[in-house]
């Protein structure tokens, strides 16, 4: 194989072989290959594409695969042609660099076998395309069988359909003003992510993500807990809510989490923060027991409201992980709730769309709770709204305070 490290090709096929493994995620995984490649910014950016586009269309590039290749396929050869069509049938890449540069990634007795499989899928492109509406619906759309059958479940075929495409769409960037330090008036929306962020007068996080320091409403002076804060999009507004008065305490379960969330909230001009390592399947410091006037519970779960943002959910989740979160989820809730002083207020939310996760919990929970009455709830189905899937829950303390 050739030694050059500058193959954008070989970079994707590269950091696909570590992903398959469970080393990483591909975001980092793109940070770590693009960087022992030495790739410029614009091949960094082609490898993105690559390895993404891959990961969204898994299913699809395996059914093309298995079209023009009758027989097995290791593992690093399978990911090769992947590589290939992607380029081909999904970037639509010109057919010479697409399949020059992808066979040289492989070892030289199955570079023909690659070499063909690619000139057979270029030439048949057209064809592939146009009979792309007969393939079924989980294998076109690249899910898992039974996550495409769960999400029919729930929200019937046309949507099922509308959000599976939703999700194999490369997520927008949205920037959102910082209440603490807004741009100044007339100030365009910025173009350029680093820029933008550099300056603290914008963050970058889905409009989704909102709605629960909103519901939520801390006042200026209040004491906030943000009790699963990392990376602190949701800190940052709650602080410009605040308008920078009052306490917020920012926990994370994870201690490398910390440094970014440090980093972000100062960036940003919030000066009222403390930062903290918790875990919160453990029970809350006893100084921390009837201390805030509001909590936000951002916990773990199934992330199935933001498949086009994070591409390697799909294929991690299992059938049972959503049972085995919603037990997580509702020992963090029962441990931040002491937290609460009487006639407090908790704001519950998720990334997700599965109701067990989310408005079936909240009711679980306030029935088990008469001091907590279920205020409002509100629900983002990216299918319907445009957005990420997310939903937060207001539950109001009726002790006296």
């Amino acid at each position: 194989m050739p030694k050059s490290g500058k193959n954008v090709r070989r970079a994707a096929v590269s950091a696909l072989r570590a992903w398959a493994k469970g080393h990483a995620y591909a975001d980092s995984l793109i940070e770590r290959h693009a960087e022992r490649n030495h790739l410029s910014p614009q091949d960094r950016a082609l490898m993105k594409a690559i390895l993404l586009g891959v990961l969204r269309n898994r299913s699809l590039l395996d059914y093309w695969i298995g079209l023009f290749r009758k027989g097995k396929l290791d593992a690093e050869n399978r990911d090769i042609m992947r590589v290939g069509l992607c380029q081909l049938l999904i970037l639509r890449i010109p057919d010479h660099a697409a399949i020059y540069e992808t066979v040289e990634c492989a070892r030289a007795p199955v570079r023909g076998l690659i070499n063909a499989v690619l000139r057979k899928a270029a030439h048949s492109r057209a064809r592939l395309l146009r009979e792309l509406p007969n393939v079924d619906l989980a294998t076109q759309y690249s899910h898992p069988g039974w996550l495409f059958k769960h999400f029919r479940k729930l929200y019937g075929a046309k949507n099922t359909t509308v959000l599976m495409d939703w999700n194999n769409c490369p997520a927008e960037t949205y920037y959102r003003p910082n209440l603490l330090n807004p741009p100044p008036l007339d100030t365009p929306e910025p173009e350029n992510a680093g820029d933008a962020v550099a300056t603290g007068h914008y963050y970058i996080t889905d409009p989704s993500t909102a709605y629960a320091p909103e519901l939520l409403a801390p006042k200026p002076g209040e004491a906030i807990l943000d009790a699963c804060a990392a990376p602190g999009g949701k800190s940052i507004h709650l602080a410009g809510l605040m308008e920078n008065q009052g306490e917020l305490v920012c926990s994370d379960s994870n201690e490398k989490r910390l440094p970014r969330l440090r980093e972000n909230l100062e960036r940003c001009g919030v000066e009222i923060a403390e930062v903290v390592q918790h875990d919160w399947t453990n029970p809350a410091p006893k100084e921390w027991h009837g201390r805030f006037d509001g909590i936000l519970v951002d916990v773990p779960c199934s992330n199935t409201g933001v498949l086009r943002r994070r591409v390697d959910v799909r294929w991690r989740l299992q059938p049972g992980d959503i049972v085995d979160l919603v037990g997580i989820q509702n020992e963090i809730f029962e441990q931040v709730l002491p937290c609460l002083k009487p006639g407090g207020r908790i704001v519950y939310s998720t990334c997700s769309i599965d109701p067990q996760e989310n408005l079936e919990l909240m009711t679980k929970f306030s029935n088990a709770h008469p001091e907590l009455e279920l205020s409002d709830h509100k629900q983002l189905l990216p299918f319907r709204d445009e957005c990420d899937g997310a939903f937060a829950a207001l539950l109001l303390d009726q002790r006296e305070s």
